[in-house]
């Protein structure tokens, strides 16, 4: 079964409230009347109704929110302006705030922090960054977690795996990809599977040495004690993903050969390795989920279709229901 069908059915009648603060997109407009047709969420599209309007007919918007924000009621307004002031207390002055509020990606966040909405999902025509800031200013991390991280959903026919962080921290240490680690696992388990984590390497179990191996191996050994999964490292890829080399190359592993969610060191081999799988192993990727957040938001490319916004507002629902 699709992991999107039995993402599908969970979500249906749960009356999820997504905004889509590129609200007079035409690809936003074209998921967002899909995912009210079928009733799985209720959009909230954050722009012009008149714009929206003309690119498609007043029936096909039944079902869609509209929220023009420069015609937001004063009352409510406020109300908002109220709650981020204080949420930035000491650190923004309430005229500050009141300038961001009019930035739709602040203005959709909020939405999210007040409970409006479940979830947001942006980045058609904004950079991570605008995506990603007012997330860690407003709604901020999970208590657990000190950063958030990408993920990816490969899948290919019968097969799912997760590989991250491909999307947001540079550089990690042990510690950051533990974090990683378990943020994935929550991920692994929303769509399905069973994780068993590989902490990956150009290294398996010392078969060579340094400073970018030794930081694996010190995270795959934080894991045994903090993750409530069969999780190893540090492990090459092929040792990881192939049950012959695993079995050759780490004979004493429960992991090595069986892997589902793989933690690469850094940013670089994540983001290249997901590319891989991606354009030669003719895997889909779907992402990059914003792990990590006390509310969901989730982050598009600039160069995403409908169905991309179609299946990150179904993803984002579900992180909303974990």
């Amino acid at each position: 079964m699709n992991i999107f069908d039995e993402m599908k059915a969970k979500i249906n009648g749960k009356d999820k409230k997504i905004v889509f603060p590129e609200g007079n997109d035409k690809r936003i407009i074209d998921a967002a009347i899909r995912l009210a047709n079928e009733k799985l969420i209720t959009p909230i599209l954050l722009g012009s109704k008149e714009e929206i309007a003309i690119q498609v007919s007043e029936n096909d918007l039944n079902g869609v929110s509209i929220v023009d924000i420069n015609e937001y009621p004063e009352d409510k307004l406020n109300e908002m302006i109220d709650a981020l002031y204080e949420r930035r207390k000491n650190k923004n002055t309430r005229e500050q705030v009141a300038e961001w509020i009019k930035d739709a990606n602040y203005f959709g966040t909020m939405l999210v922090y007040m409970g409006k909405a479940d979830g947001m999902v942006s980045g058609a025509s904004h950079a991570t960054g605008d995506t990603v800031r007012p997330a860690l200013q407003i709604i901020k991390t999970k208590p657990d977690y000190r950063r958030i991280s990408g993920s990816f959903i490969m899948q290919k026919g019968d097969e799912k795996y997760i590989f991250a962080d491909c999307a947001i921290n540079i550089e990690l240490d042990a510690d950051g990809m533990l974090e990683v680690a378990k943020q994935s696992v929550e991920t692994a388990k929303m769509i399905g599977l069973d994780p068993k984590v590989s902490f990956l390497s150009f290294s398996t179990k010392g078969s060579a040495n340094g400073e970018m191996v030794s930081k694996v191996q010190a995270a795959a050994e934080k894991a045994k004690d903090e993750l409530e999964c069969p999780s190893d490292g540090e492990l090459q890829f092929d040792a990881a993903f192939v049950p012959s080399v695993g079995a050759k190359k780490a004979p004493e592993s429960k992991v090595a050969g069986h892997a589902n969610v793989f933690v690469f060191p850094e940013l670089q081999s994540g983001n290249i390795g997901y590319k891989i799988a991606q354009r030669m192993g003719g895997f889909e990727a779907f992402g990059p989920i914003l792990q990590g957040l006390a509310k969901p938001v989730s982050d598009l490319s600039r160069g995403c279709n409908a169905e991309d916004v179609y299946n990150v507002a179904i993803i984002t629902a579900m992180q909303s229901m974990e």
